[in-house]
């Protein structure tokens, strides 16, 4: 009941074969009607590459880029100065806890 259903041996493919026959016969037609020798492939030279630098920085592009900087510097340390400060109310108030829990289990007749 649980055996895999292997095929018999005279319709499995042998290892040597495919299951998809190959062409044969096929004949694309031309890709232009106009009867001449395609001429030899050349190599094209690559053009010299300028000698100037790829970026130019204009006076305003740099005190944009600088504004921009310090925007996203000061953002990111806000952000990670709000997680520290979360950080370290969330560890006093669980001292705080921890100590009120400490006093009440340890002396329990003098409430």
């Amino acid at each position: 009941m649980f055996t895999p259903k292997i095929p018999p041996p005279d319709t499995a493919p042998t290892p040597g074969t495919s299951l998809v026959p190959p062409l044969t016969g096929l004949v694309h037609p031309p890709a232009c009607t106009c009867h001449h020798t395609p001429a030899a492939p050349t190599a094209r030279v690559p053009a010299a590459a300028p000698d100037r630098p790829a970026v130019r920085f204009t006076p305003g592009s740099l005190l944009a880029a600088a504004a921009g900087g310090t925007a996203v510097v000061l953002v990111v340390g806000t952000v990670l100065v709000s997680m520290l400060l979360a950080v370290a109310i969330t560890a006093a108030s669980v001292a705080v806890c921890a100590v009120v829990l400490r006093s009440l289990l340890n002396r329990p007749n003098n409430r």
